[in-house]
């Protein structure tokens, strides 16, 4: 490993480490050595990120990609590009035709692709969808976290409209976005272990994302790590916060990661897979405390998952994505009970169940996820559903449906029409179920 790779994989630091990074330090008490070993890591971090602003050396000039992309700018923020309406938000957090797009060699990637929806304070939202649907790129966007640098000399292209209680995030200063984040919207990341510092205590970490937001001295800062820790379950949170990540277990470290997103009390909290690699018990007990957390500090929440039996015990509502869009959107009562669209199908039939006897194999979807550059023409599910050829005329192939309202409240986009769907899921799927 050369003396620039070691340094780089030093300055890697968490979201919230890197919030703190820009903020001044407190004169109020004498540097420890945690304290000089961070501030040796931020002149890393500030090395690491100039050298993202120079030219690489023998960089191909004039190609389609280079074409795509604009010049890195001096923030290193990749800013979105809104056509704002003039429609005033009516929802706290309200996200309008979101686009993620990454220009690559091979082409374009659209991980997200014009997706919309409200939420309310107070209320979950269960994004669900396979692997390289745009579930995590999406609470990215929210976050504002896709930079230049993240993806080497190519910035990804973002549009749309992002309203957090009553401001627009995409088209908004970098510096003033940065001072929610952590504040007002905060995200537990999908794995601690990799999220979390490996040279830093937990307790140093929980401290810093606090002091970046609040002018507090150590002491205090220290007092509401532990207070957090404690609330979360971590068992002696007074000597528990000097422990260093490794020194946690896997649900010890999610359990030390939420408390670092609750730290602020945020309006709003991400989670982004919060239960993966986690056993059944420790996952219940997450669950269990994302909800009682939530009507404590009366907070928004998104939770991106895979899982719908993670979704059914905590949403309110759910959003099913497939291919960057929204394919199905409604409660969660309707989305179990009363699904409009074939991949939601799927998804239930490849779902375990314990409330019934089953005799069969559990009904996998067919086929992979579509390539986000190559996404099929018409419905992008259509090479894998069984019922593309219901629509008479091959519209499936041709046409892209749009996202309809099938009941107050309950949306989908498929081609097929209202009578057929229900006969198909009363007589074919829901018996399987």
């Amino acid at each position: 490993m050369t003396d620039h790779e070691h340094k780089s994989r030093k300055s890697r630091k968490t979201p919230e480490a890197a919030e703190a990074a820009a903020a001044p330090a407190s004169a109020t008490s004498p540097a420890s050595p945690e304290d000089e070993k961070a501030e040796a890591l931020r002149t890393e971090v500030t090395k690491a990120d100039t050298s993202l602003t120079k030219p690489v050396d023998g960089a191909a000039t004039g190609t389609a990609t280079d074409a795509a992309v604009s010049d890195l700018t001096s923030s290193g923020t990749a800013p979105g590009e809104p056509v704002l309406s003039k429609e005033p938000p009516t929802a706290f957090l309200e996200v309008r035709d979101l686009r993620v797009h990454f220009p690559t060699q091979d082409g374009l990637v659209k991980s997200v692709d014009g997706l919309s929806f409200t939420l309310e304070k107070g209320k979950t939202l269960g994004i669900v969808g396979e692997s390289g649907s745009g579930k995590s790129v999406t609470s990215l966007g929210i976050m504002g976290l896709h930079t230049v640098g993240q993806y080497g000399r190519q910035r990804p292209h973002l549009s749309g409209e992002i309203w957090l209680n009553g401001q627009e995030l995409l088209s908004a200063d970098p510096d003033s976005v940065r001072k929610l984040r952590g504040r007002e919207i905060s995200m537990i990341f999908q794995d601690p272990l990799s999220a979390l510092h490996p040279f830093f205590t937990v307790g140093h970490q929980i401290v810093e994302a606090y002091r970046v937001h609040h002018t507090v001295d150590k002491k205090t800062a220290r007092k509401r790590a532990v207070e957090l820790l404690d609330r979360v379950g971590i068992p002696e949170p007074g000597k528990r916060v000097d422990s260093y990540p490794h020194e946690f277990s896997g649900g010890m470290r999610q359990r030390a990661m939420i408390a670092m997103a609750l730290v602020n009390n945020p309006e709003l909290l991400i989670a982004d897979e919060p239960t993966t690699a986690l056993d059944v018990t420790v996952q219940a007990q997450i669950l269990d405390l994302i909800r009682d957390l939530q009507k404590e500090f009366g907070s928004a929440v998104i939770i991106i998952t895979h899982d719908l039996g993670v979704v059914a015990e905590l949403s309110d509502d759910i959003l099913v994505m497939y291919g960057g869009r929204c394919v199905e959107y409604g409660a969660a009562e309707q989305v179990f009970y009363e699904p409009q669209h074939p991949y939601t199908w799927g998804l239930l039939g490849s779902m375990p169940r314990i409330d019934r006897d089953r005799a069969d194999r559990l009904i996998p979807v067919k086929g992979s996820p579509p390539s986000l550059i190559n996404v099929p023409d018409g419905c992008a599910f259509n090479p894998r559903c069984p019922y593309a050829d219901v629509p008479k005329g091959g519209i499936t192939r041709t046409t892209r449906p749009e996202l309809s309202e099938v009941r107050p409240g309950h949306l989908s986009a498929c081609h097929m029409a209202q009578e057929d769907r229900e006969r198909i899921w009363n007589e074919e799927i829901a018996p399987k179920l």
